[in-house]
């Protein structure tokens, strides 16, 4: 099953490549599903569907094509309800108006988070070869794809120890505090939609699954895109093309159109320079606004041209470890940053690392537990860090250190 993510600056028209590649994908064959992470849902529109033909259960659209939106409200009771009723009881011991703590119970971006339970649910059920995913707008999606990651450095480190103290020592919590402590039932809802992000995860930063980033030749929006492919390489996340949409055709042009293309030129320059390595697709600004199954496919099979757009480009796992004799290098891909950009620091089994506003905590594999960090460096678009094993390099030490002293007893 191949899973593909498009995703980019508000705007730019990633909902419209992401549903044209869908229906390329389906008139080739491919059992394909598309669905949206955003909360602002306009695939039915992209379609060209009536409103309210498109619902929680998946949709065809066209031979092989199916759409689904998400029943935001369905999966929160699913996931968040336990969770919600304890936060409610919180609430209401303090004295808060009942319909302002339901408002307060109702985690930011919930909708966008249940949206990747849905993937889950959709890709262990094996009945699709293709599944599309038009994602939020790139913050958003950022914020989104780091969340499992950090809620499971949360569920291994802190809630073990909170879970037993609270239920040990819940009637006199309950007592002091004056509110309900937590329940099993609680501790269990968290555990479990962690195991599902965490599969969640497993899957979006698997061989299988990649990012498409979609922008327009502007330099504001060039700026983001770089961006982001250095923060979804960051946290795991395997970026495999780069689709430059509404750019201006070149024939024919007026002296206003003309001064569009030749400003879109030396951004597209840019792009090229940015992304080198990385498949990079142009799709012309059309006549009309493409709406509708075939336009949509139309738009994708002149984007992709001879390419396949299931393809994924080949290349190095984001994260990878090279072991050797008394050490190891872990290796971690940050495209497009300096030694300067970058921050890190060890905290126990964690390596922790900083680029801009976004750290990302990787918790090192057992047998690197007693190794120290000997150095690191970004060279090539990648972070290495490497580790020494401590007994080893004073066995080292000590062997030429006497080594050298035979040297001088033989003198």
């Amino acid at each position: 099953m191949r899973i593909l993510l498009f995703t980019g600056k508000g705007g730019v028209g990633k909902s419209t490549v992401a549903a044209g590649t869908a229906a390329l994908a389906a008139a080739d064959g491919h059992r394909t599903l598309v669905l949206s992470t955003d909360a602002a849902h306009s695939l039915a529109d992209a379609y060209g569907c009536e409103y309210g033909a498109i619902g929680s259960e998946p949709t065809e659209v066209a031979p092989g094509l199916f759409v689904v939106q998400v029943d935001a409200q369905l999966r929160f009771e699913q996931s968040w309800a336990d969770i919600q009723r304890y936060l409610l009881s919180v609430l209401d011991v303090a004295g808060v108006d009942p319909v302002a703590a339901e408002e307060l119970t109702v985690i930011p971006g919930a909708e966008e988070v249940l949206a990747l339970l849905e993937l889950r649910l959709h890709a262990l059920s094996g009945e699709w070869d293709v599944i599309v995913v038009d994602c939020a707008p790139t913050a958003e999606t950022l914020r989104l794809l780091a969340l499992p990651e950090a809620l499971g450095w949360y569920m291994n480190r802190v809630l073990p120890v909170e879970r037993r103290v609270v239920k040990a020592l819940r009637p006199v919590l309950s007592r002091a505090a004056g509110v309900p402590m937590p329940g099993d039932s609680v501790f269990d809802a968290i555990e479990r939609l962690h195991a599902e992000l965490d599969e969640v995860r497993t899957l979006l930063s698997g061989p299988d699954s990649s990012v498409r980033l979609v922008l327009t030749p502007e330099n504001v929006v060039l700026a983001e895109a770089r961006r982001s492919y250095t923060t979804l390489s960051l946290f795991g996340y395997r970026v495999d093309g780069v689709i430059a949409n509404r750019v201006f055709p070149a024939e024919d042009a007026d002296d206003w159109r003309a001064g569009w293309v030749l400003a879109q030129d030396e951004v597209l320059r840019r792009v090229e320079q940015s992304f080198a390595g990385l498949p990079i697709w142009r799709s012309e600004y059309r006549p009309r606004e493409p709406v509708g199954v075939v336009p949509l496919a139309g738009l994708a099979r002149d984007l992709y041209a001879d390419d396949d757009p299931l393809t994924s480009s080949p290349g190095k796992a984001p994260f990878r470890i090279r072991r050797s004799e008394g050490g190891a290098v872990v290796r971690l891909s940050l495209p497009l940053v300096s030694r300067t950009d970058v921050d890190l620091a060890r905290n126990g089994d964690d390596l922790v690392v900083t680029v801009g506003s976004y750290r990302r905590l990787i918790t090192l594999p057992s047998g690197l537990a007693r190794y120290r960090i000997a150095g690191a460096r970004v060279e090539h678009g990648e972070l290495q860090v490497r580790f020494v094993d401590d007994a080893d390099a004073a066995g080292v030490a000590a062997n030429a250190v006497a080594d050298a002293a035979a040297d001088e007893a033989g003198r």
